[in-house]
């Protein structure tokens, strides 16, 4: 298949991408990033690709990122056995500090790197940084697993008002000092609530919602949050799914004007988002005025 553009079909597809860089120039958009599309790394690249050519036609991007699979990875060079109840990692404080080590450390500096190397302008914070995140503990079960107490945005704003991309992970603390194990999306819901953000972006490893989870084809490409009960009681959303959508409408609750969710391992997926008319993934707004 001949995949080469010529000069004047360029330039149609900047000149259709135009009436979108029109809308979201000036604009916070939060992605969320995380899970198998950090693993492949020509994927992890791409993404870090998008975010910086939205920060050059003056999108204002925040990344906020997980890392599971390398803090899994780091936990068995250790000999450390993963253990989670109800889909939430088990923290005690020795893994603790291996969450602090891998989100904050490791993954976050690379990311910061890969945007700068693509032209960009990043600084990596964690949630512990300027007290961003503050959290208590969730479950006496889950160790040191926080629920998000307060979001002090301000160190985000300050970087995004001097031209940087914050790059976040998600770590947070309390009062006395203890780091705690944030779930990335609910911490990217409070931040982009915070922000009032145009659109958090959260990237996960399906299409979106589906009617049939088995049947990529079946893609709900647009609900409301009145449509998130109906489908909840149907069993359309079911099991992982269940706290992503519960994020999406937190997060619309708390001033984001829409959110997507769509499958990260999509390569450009963001700018197939923002700058097309067919979009990607589902997109949930809230309830019809």
């Amino acid at each position: 298949m001949n995949t080469s553009f010529s000069n004047a079909q360029r330039a149609e597809v900047l000149v259709q991408a135009l009436p979108y860089i029109r809308r979201y120039s000036g604009k916070i958009v939060v992605i969320k990033y995380g899970g198998n599309a950090m693993v492949n790394e020509e994927l992890k690249l791409q993404v870090m690709e998008d975010i910086v050519l939205l920060q050059l036609i003056g999108v204002r991007a925040v990344l906020v990122h997980g890392g599971g699979p390398e803090i899994n990875a780091l936990m068995d060079r250790l000999g450390k056995q993963p253990e989670f109840v109800d889909g939430l990692r088990v923290t005690d404080r020795e893994t603790a500090d291996i969450v602090q080590m891998v989100l904050a450390g490791r993954v976050n500096k690379t990311l910061v790197n890969l945007i700068e190397m693509q032209g960009g302008s990043a600084i990596g914070l964690s949630g512990m940084d300027g007290r961003l995140i503050e959290a208590r503990a969730k479950d006496e079960r889950l160790g040191y697993v926080g629920e998000i107490t307060k979001v002090n945005i301000k160190p985000v704003t300050d970087l995004l008002d001097n031209g940087y991309i914050p790059v976040i992970s998600t770590v947070g603390c309390d009062r006395d000092g203890s780091v705690y194990n944030i779930n990335g999306d609910t911490a990217a819901a409070r931040i982009a609530g915070a922000l009032g953000a145009e659109r958090l972006i959260m990237m996960t490893d399906i299409a979106g919602v589906l009617r049939d989870k088995n049947d990529p084809s079946t893609l709900i490409p647009e609900i409301s949050i009145s449509d998130v009960y109906d489908l909840r009681r149907s069993g359309i959303i079911s099991g992982g799914m269940i706290p992503k959508v519960d994020c999406c409408v937190q997060a619309i609750n708390e001033g984001v004007r829409q959110v997507v969710i769509m499958d990260g391992r999509v390569p450009h997926s963001i700018l197939m988002e923002l700058l097309t008319n067919e979009g990607a993934g589902t997109l949930v707004r809230g309830n019809p005025i």
